[in-house]
């Protein structure tokens, strides 16, 4: 960037400080009451109303004993108690503190049957504690009747932003280890009928007040369901904002026709398994050459118009030397993919049954990876700067809400995703890139967010009219710029562009393509195990789960008590070898072979749409 523009941009920032401050001081002055948009029939929470769950440590908390959880279940799949205990009893809970010692954080419990039990949350208190430090509360508890604490649910008031998880079908054309669902081991089929699909897609996107709802398909591999393309065309048809699959990819592959079916049915988003950047860091998922086939998959997604956000399951001792080339890989390639998600394991399903020495030597947290990365781009990423737990990008979610609020009868007949995701379990980095010239940064590096995220905060509370608010975003925008800080070619123009059309954009309901420079995010996503479970973090957890039992936390479903395994049995279709006889035998690529590929041939690029918003596609792919 030339001299003279850096120097013009930093007079604004100084100008904008002082702005801001003088106008600050006088809009403090009898804040207005808050907007009541038409998507509820509540006014928009201001900052001091919103609520946090208990932090710091040592704290005590409620968590489950991993032996008396697997008995009960055991139990419960073999007839000799009925589910329902789960739903009125506190099946396996104990008490858990949440510790210091040795410089990490533990979570450490007593059973009194099964005796002692301890795991690592953190290996770094001061990165931990400042993750929790930058959380801002959630609206979503703020109007509960009562606390989400006992296994069940209270009734949320003020409206659910967030990704619905359907399971399509447990058969997988993989056979992965791990494998959070233990796909093609249980020896039955459970895979939903198109009715079923259907009433789940209804029910949830009926909830009142609405926000928006995005709908992740899962499985096992959701795309061997014969009712995938018809559930993706239904689910943006009913109005889900995002339409997604946590997939492997495999299919779209072999099938290039597929991928463009996918796209015209409405499929936006393949949060797509991706372990590392060459043949041999994938040898853990039996594939021989499982690279070449992902990049084949990439390339094929990409021509068809789908977004894509590559899903690392990071396990210590197995991949975790990937993290710094899989975010390398992402950054070459930021004209195809809208970031990453990387997400320490999480020993369920098939792992449950690990000994306590192979728990320890594999256990893998976001501070692990924060670390690695600092070390990795020589503190380029710097852990304390950088790292923002993903429940503090609900600041966006709510000025997007305020603004759009300020049309009155006219504005959206739903709120924007509002994620709510505990401390502990999700933070990522916000990364400019330019798609040309390969320069990068963490926006921290630039652009003061935590002073951004205040700012936002005083422009809700006071809840001003449009042209006052919007005078409030454009002042904080330019104060908190830092010209001399930003990448070379990146303007204070063009980065008031991108955040506003690219991830803001989405938020407010639009979707503007960028252009040179796109912001990428990288995510670290932390689910909790039997080990790890902390029922504070699943009051915070806005990831339903949809089943035919009703709505189902994420955590309960799949990483805690365990409801996966009892809902599938309760719903088998068939006893796999019977499937098989009536149906054929489905395809798993296995068996440390390689996996044939049709020949390359050109396919034309369709367009490639917008990447989804920061925190729309948080999900767990195993």
């Amino acid at each position: 960037m030339h001299k003279p523009i850096k120097y013009v941009e930093k007079g604004l920032t100084i100008a904008a400080r002082g702005a801001w401050s003088v106008f600050d001081t006088l809009n403090s002055i009898a804040p207005a009451k808050a907007f009541t948009p038409k998507w509820s029939d509540k006014p928009i929470l201001k900052s001091w109303q919103k609520v946090k769950p208990p932090l710091g440590w040592p704290r005590e908390t409620d968590s489950l004993c991993p032996t008396c959880v697997r008995e009960a279940r055991q139990e419960i799949l073999d007839g000799k108690r009925d589910y329902k205990i789960l739903l009125n009893e506190k099946v396996g809970e104990i008490k858990a503190h949440i510790i210091e010692r040795d410089g990490k954080i533990l979570m450490i419990k007593d059973c009194p049957q099964h005796g002692h039990f301890e795991d690592v949350m953190a290996i770094d208190p001061a990165f931990f504690k400042h993750l929790e430090d930058a959380f801002p509360g959630s609206d979503i508890l703020a109007h509960n009747d009562e606390k989400l604490h006992n296994h069940g649910s209270s009734t949320i008031k003020y409206g659910r932003g967030s990704v619905l998880t359907i399971d399509l079908t447990n058969r997988c054309n993989m056979m992965c280890d791990p494998c959070f669902m233990d796909a093609n081991q249980v020896g039955f089929v459970h895979e939903l009928p198109w009715e079923d699909i259907k009433t789940l897609l209804d029910n949830a996107i009926s909830i009142k007040p609405k926000r928006q709802m995005s709908v992740q398909f899962s499985g096992g591999e959701p795309t061997m369901s014969p009712h995938f393309l018809e559930a993706c065309r239904y689910a943006k048809d009913v109005g889900y904002f995002s339409v997604q699959a946590a997939t492997n990819g495999l299919r779209f592959a072999l099938e290039p026709e597929f991928a463009q079916q996918a796209k015209e049915a409405g499929f936006d988003l393949a949060y797509f398994q991706f372990d590392g950047v060459t043949n041999a860091a994938n040898e853990h998922r039996h594939i021989t050459n499982l690279f070449d086939v992902k990049k084949r998959a990439i390339e094929v997604m990409y021509a068809a118009g789908i977004d894509i956000i590559p899903v690392t399951t990071v396990v210590n001792g197995v991949n975790d030397d990937q993290v710094g080339p899989i975010l390398d890989f992402v950054l070459e390639n930021s004209d195809k993919m809208g970031g990453v998600s990387f997400q320490p394991v999480s020993f369920t399903g098939r792992d449950e049954e690990i000994s306590d020495a192979d728990r320890r030597r594999k256990r893998y947290t976001i501070s692990h990876m924060a670390h690695e990365l600092s070390r990795y781009y020589k503190g380029k990423l710097d852990p304390y700067r950088d790292w923002y737990p993903l429940g503090a990008m609900g600041s966006f979610s709510a000025l997007a809400d305020h603004l759009r609020s300020l049309s009155g009868p006219e504005g959206p007949s739903f709120g924007s995703l509002a994620c709510s995701c505990h401390p502990n379990c999700g933070s990522s980095v916000l990364i400019v890139s330019n798609r040309k010239t390969k320069e990068w940064a963490a926006i921290t590096q630039f652009f003061a967010l935590d002073r951004f995220m205040s700012d936002i905060a005083a422009i809700c509370d006071t809840a001003r009219g449009r042209e006052l608010s919007m005078l409030q975003v454009a002042l904080s925008f330019a104060r908190n710029f830092r010209a001399d800080k930003a990448p070379p070619g990146l303007t204070l123009a063009e980065f008031a562009r991108l955040f506003f059309n690219g991830k803001m954009g989405g938020t407010l309901g639009k979707k503007i393509r960028e252009a040179d420079w796109t912001v990428l995010w990288v995510g670290g996503m932390w689910f909790q195990d039997l080990w790890t479970y902390d029922f504070r973090r699943t009051e915070m957890c806005v990831i339903p789960y949809a089943t035919q039992e009703g709505e189902i936390s994420f955590c309960a479903y799949n990483t805690g008590v365990g409801w996966r395994q009892i809902v599938e049995n309760m719903h088998t279709v068939a006893k796999t070898k019977e499937w098989f006889a009536e149906r054929g035998r489905h395809q798993i690529y296995a068996g440390n072979r390689a996996m044939p590929l049709p020949e390359r041939r050109k396919l034309p690029v369709l367009g490639a749409t917008p990447p989804v918003p920061a925190g729309a596609h948080i999900a767990h792919v195993r």
